[in-house]
């Protein structure tokens, strides 16, 4: 890039290449690299650069899809297209190609961070046999969810976008230089609208956090972006979850947290406002990276909160077994995902009974109690998790399992004060950053003869994987969870053993 060259607002035409990790395409332009939000590989398409600090890459929209992919469908959500929300970046992919984009970014970051090269699948998380139908709203289409069966729904929501608000990328039709709608093109790939969502698992978020703008009006953040888009269509939520709050005002700063639980409950908990740094006169609306950052921070701090609807109590159930959390506290987003990887863990850990077994960032315990019923009454379970909160509502679930044993405290201190004893099994569920290189360093020193460990960043775990290597235990199971359908994020478990 020659000194003082600016792309930003520039567009060009590129042909998309492989997906990268954090729903984009690379491309490439006379040297640069641009990482290419709302295409897929392989598509010609006009992309509209809207972020370039410099350097060798540059981040654009894709506002025009010029020879779109055979896996192109309508669009299941009307907020995430370019100018729009994060939420939802591969919501315009077939479900199924959706999982092979996620497979590909995996298999890249294991190759590349690890050393790993893998065979796997990605695949979707099953429903839990014990759901509630209320749970699930037996099929029937609410506010804020676009499903299959609701008439006309998923036509309004591919084709009409709330007042202009967002910018849809146009798709030329192969045959003809006419620029038509999303909705009328992706004819040419599917059959139907039905066809190309079905199988789509719409409303599958079971825990949302809205901001209120300075109008008293709940949203979500735009994609890299303070400001607030208010349009709550997006199909993520689970059937009634967001029913009724866009019509409600709201305390301006404050934040939102929707919560539908076990028992297809929904609460909602209204954040008082977090305090804002003013200096330099920026506030709110300041624009800097930093002061973005001290927003970000400021709003996940300690802040006043207030029961709007429901007891601000969720009932969540996993095995069998009844946890009660606050609703603002950490729960798996997607409906079935804590039972599904509890399940996973059960089958690989296989604890011996009466040996210790590790559960590292336990949150309420919902492994460790798993992890209990193999070890049984003669064994020992440590739960470890720095969340205090977490850890006292997990020892109010976890009273009749008196050899489960739950410490708030840091892992990475928690490790080096144990005895010398190997623990049997650990899991471990660790930040979206990963564990790092101290955790498993200790990790790998205290000798288990099998960990678990689960990660939510492709990168992060690969980086994991590589380090657990690196100290001598080899993996010898992969199963990928497509957690967060419609999104570019996915969940990994592996387990690992001594080489």
């Amino acid at each position: 890039m020659s000194a003082g060259t600016d792309w930003q607002g520039s567009v060009f035409e590129v042909r998309l290449g492989a997906p990268g990790h954090g729903g984009f395409c690379v491309a490439r332009h006379e040297g640069r690299v641009l990482f290419v939000r709302h295409g897929l590989p392989g598509e010609l398409v006009r992309a509209l650069v809207t972020e370039d600090r410099g350097g060798s890459f540059c981040r654009a929209d894709a506002v025009e899809i010029l020879e779109p992919s055979a896996d192109r469908v309508p669009a299941t959500c009307p907020v995430s297209g370019p100018g729009g929300a994060g939420c939802c970046d591969f919501s315009f992919a077939t479900p199924q190609y959706q999982r092979e984009l996620k497979r590909l970014v995996v298999v890249e970051q294991l190759r590349r961070l690890a050393n790993w090269e893998p065979e796997f699948t990605v695949e979707p998380i099953p429903v839990p046999a014990a759901v509630p139908l209320a749970v699930l709203g037996a099929g029937v289409a609410q506010h804020g969810s676009a499903r299959v069966g609701a008439p006309g729904r998923v036509g309004s929501v591919a084709t009409h976008l709330a007042d202009g608000l967002l910018a849809r990328p146009d798709v030329v039709t192969p045959s003809s230089d006419s620029t038509v709608s999303r909705a009328e093109s992706a004819g040419a790939a599917v059959a139907s609208i039905d066809d190309a969502v079905a199988g789509y698992p719409a409303g599958w978020r079971s825990r949302m956090r809205l901001v209120v703008d300075a109008d008293g009006r709940a949203g979500v953040h735009g994609y890299r972006s303070t400001e607030v888009i208010t349009d709550l269509r997006c199909p993520q939520p689970m059937p009634g979850a967001m029913s009724g709050i866009a019509e409600k005002k709201w305390t301006p700063g404050a934040d939102l947290v929707v919560a539908m639980d076990g028992d297809g409950l929904r609460h909602i908990v209204e954040l008082a406002p977090a305090p804002v740094d003013t200096r330099n006169g920026r506030g709110r609306n300041g624009g800097d990276r930093r002061s973005t950052n001290a927003r970000r921070a400021a709003a996940h701090s300690a802040r006043a909160e207030h029961a709007v609807e429901g007891s601000g109590r969720t009932a969540q159930y996993v095995a069998g077994r009844r946890w009660e959390l606050s609703a603002t506290g950490f729960w798996q987003p997607h409906y079935g995902a804590a039972q599904c990887y509890s399940d996973v863990i059960a089958e690989w850990s296989q604890a011996a009974t009466g040996a210790l077994t590790w559960d590292l960032y336990c949150g309420v315990g919902v492994f460790a109690a798993r992890l209990a019923t193999q070890t049984g009454p003669t064994g020992q379970v440590h739960g470890i998790e720095s969340a205090r909160t977490a850890i006292t509502e997990g020892r109010s679930s976890l009273r009749d399992l008196p050899w489960v044993e739950l410490t708030a405290d840091r892992v990475e201190r928690w490790i080096t004060e144990q005895p010398s004893t190997p623990p049997d099994v650990v899991v471990l569920d660790p930040p979206r950053a990963g564990a790092g290189k101290d955790v498993i360093a200790a990790l790998a020193a205290r000798t288990p003869r099998r960990i678990v460990h689960i990660g939510c960043d492709p990168a992060a775990f690969a980086r994991d994987l590589g380090l657990y290597r690196a100290a001598g235990y080899e993996p010898a199971a992969l199963r990928v969870f497509d957690a967060f359908p419609g999104t570019h994020h996915v969940e990994c478990i592996t387990l690992l053993e001594p080489a």
